[in-house]
């Protein structure tokens, strides 16, 4: 292939690729609400049940499974919308680690050049690595408070990937792909983007009056620019991408994208204006053998993916080592032509490999209105995870979140969700079988595996029949990239397991005197427990906290927590607690929200004291005074103490 024909020509530092064990870390947070295999048991009943056995099995691969979020730009705060391409990206790479055993990448990070960057740090009187440096800290933070298990925080102000743009660059124009020409038209800061005169039309600002000229694709205010910069011959790929879209026709999730997509480059496509004179944009990379153009941001921004993935030092026949191709591109419907046109087209020039899909989500709105900081609508993922849990927010994001349409955030549904689905769905359940006295979950368990609950009740086969289809329903949703039919299918056999145990009242049973009707209490008791059981397993993903407590209640051991282990009466060997299941309401799985309101906003109050007092104590150790008044130097064997 000639781009590593090229790579040998100019070869770079090796990239760092950081371990593929996330850390995560404890972090303080805003505190505004918006933004500034063994063999399987016999089966214990009659119903004839499927088997998974029809669930494709995922094949072992030395490539590991990569997905991506979008680099996000740095020009304001982290919000709701950032956190839910994090979280759907973060589901789709556990469930294949946890739950497939698969090794697996999630990239995330921050787009750190560019106008928008240039401006923002310029109003707050700032250089831009150093605004860049602050803010994408904050980015980093959100991704450790909602347990984002990435593996790489890319920042493209580091240095291999700078290399990476600029050998990127290099190889473009051994191909003759590249050309300088004056170049003229309607350009957003906003977006980053020209548009052509027919995605052009005038707008009056409904609070102002004011008239402009505006992107009919974004609604961004846009400006005629003249200037002579840098083009990619994206025409010269205009057949490639359409055959490659016609080859690959589930490529953008979902279908409807897709099609405009292919729409796009049929009636919009034109040679792609790849850099900016320095005079206009001075922070980015520098088109090399040119100091007076600076790279187009979007051109720098999207070869963060390889350049993590290893690019260009790749070894023949290995460029799968370090994931690439990606398997998902996670991105939101504005960035959709970027990722869709620009990229592929930019890959295809370079005879690169394809990402393998790309999943293109919806937006999220508030009272049915776009997120705006100056409409004072951004919601605060941090701020709501304090109060109510990080589990609880991935939840509902994921339960509500968009893909095709947009999502409306309301705090009082996401109470409403909490309550009807994880505190009186999941949580009661886990409740009404592990706390009671009536019976021992162990020795149900147990009795199962030797054929002893036989009571053959046949109110129960509907709901085992929907039982053991779970699993294999929910992997036909996540091979969709559709985590939110998952999750919504899940919820479903909670809620069918909680009418069904309400019905048999297991309870009422244990007091009869009559043994079948002990041995039906038994038997409820024990489907009741393989519902939470093959839940909690398919739920790890979406909740690794919450789904990891409700597995140790159940005493599930650590290495049956996978998805082989989701059959129906597939485990024996558990029923003994790892932790206890609490007494009361407070200590439950999933306590109501309401009753911790005060006690999230004590804790709020604890966090700001002690962020002041190591604020305090940095300014003390700063001048050379002692940190904390218990601190004392020790003495040694060839000083004297202090």
């Amino acid at each position: 292939m000639e781009f590593l024909k090229a790579a040998s020509l100019r070869r770079l530092p090796t990239s760092k690729w950081q371990s593929l064990s996330s850390s995560s870390s404890t972090t303080t947070t805003r505190l505004s609400w918006t933004c500034s295999s063994s063999p399987l048991p016999r089966r214990r009943f009659t119903t004839s049940l499927p088997r998974l056995s029809t669930v494709t099995t995922k094949t072992e691969t030395s490539k590991p499974y990569y997905v991506t979020t979008p680099i996000f730009y740095v020009n304001a705060a982290p919000h709701i919308g950032h956190m839910y391409s994090m979280t759907l990206a973060d589901v789709l790479k556990r469930y294949q680690q946890t739950l497939h055993s698969r090794p697996a990448i999630l990239l995330t990070g921050t787009d750190e050049h560019g106008m928008k960057i240039q401006q923002a740090a310029s109003n707050k009187d700032m250089h831009p690595k150093q605004f860049c440096d602050e803010t994408a800290e904050q980015f980093k933070e959100l991704a450790a408070t909602a347990e984002i298990s990435y593996d790489r925080f890319m920042r493209t102000t580091d240095q291999d990937h700078v290399q990476a743009v600029e050998h990127f660059w290099f190889l473009l124009q051994e191909k003759g792909l590249i050309y300088e020409s004056k170049h003229e038209g309607w350009y957003s800061v906003s977006d980053e983007a020209f548009y052509p005169e027919s995605q052009i039309e005038k707008r009056q600002d409904p609070f102002t009056g004011e008239v402009f000229m505006a992107s009919v694709e974004s609604g961004s205010k846009v400006e005629w620019v003249e200037e002579k910069n840098y083009h990619f011959r994206m025409t010269a790929m205009r057949e490639k991408l359409l055959r490659f879209y016609e080859e690959n026709p589930e490529w953008v999730v979902p279908q409807k994208r897709m099609a405009d997509v292919v729409d796009w480059v049929r009636k919009h496509l034109t040679d792609l204006s790849i850099s900016r004179p320095v005079g206009r944009l001075s922070w980015g990379i520098r088109v090399p053998g040119d100091g007076s153009q600076t790279i187009y941001v979007w051109v720098d921004a999207l070869i963060n993916y390889i350049t993590a993935a290893g690019f260009p030092n790749w070894t023949p026949g290995r460029t799968e080592v370090g994931g690439w191709p990606a398997d998902v591109h996670v991105i939101g419907k504005d960035i959709v032509r970027f990722h869709c046109v620009y990229w592929p087209a930019l890959l295809l020039a370079l005879d690169l490999p394809m990402p393998k899909q790309v999943l293109t989500h919806a937006h999220w709105t508030m009272n049915r209105t776009k997120m705006s900081k100056s409409l004072g609508n951004v919601v605060n993922p941090m701020y709501v995870m304090n109060v109510h849990g990080t589990d609880v927010l991935r939840f509902y994001l994921m339960f509500e979140g968009g893909i095709a349409n947009d999502a409306d955030y309301s705090n009082d549904n996401l109470l409403v969700k909490h309550k009807k689905y994880l505190q009186g769905g999941v949580g009661n359940l886990v409740s009404r079988i592990t706390r009671s006295k009536l019976w021992n979950l162990r020795e149900i368990v147990a009795r199962s595996e030797t054929g002893r609950i036989k009571s053959q009740e046949e109110r129960f086969a509907p709901f085992e029949q929907v039982l053991a289809k779970l699993p294999a329903t929910v992997d036909k949703h996540m091979e969709k990239l559709d985590p939110v039919s998952a999750i919504r299918a899940i919820m479903e056999v909670v809620t069918e397991a909680n009418a069904l145990i309400s019905e048999i009242e297991p309870w009422r049973l244990k007091r009869s005197t009559e043994q079948k009707d002990h041995e039906v209490a038994d038997e409820m008791v024990y489907l009741a427990a393989e519902s939470l059981r093959i839940c909690g397993i398919l739920l790890q993903p979406f909740l690794p906290t919450k789904a990891a407590q409700l597995l140790d209640i159940l005493g599930v051991p650590l290495e049956k927590r996978t998805f082989k282990y989701t059959e129906l009466f597939s485990d024996s060997s558990y029923g003994e607690a790892i932790i206890h299941p609490g007494k009361g309401r407070e200590d439950s799985l999933f306590p109501a929200l309401y009753a911790g309101l005060k006690a999230a906003e004590e804790k709020l109050t604890t966090i700001k004291k002690e962020r002041k007092q190591a604020k305090k104590r940095q300014r003390q150790a700063e001048r050379g005074k002692e940190v904390d008044e218990w601190w004392k130097p020790q003495a040694s064997s060839s000083e004297p103490s202090v």
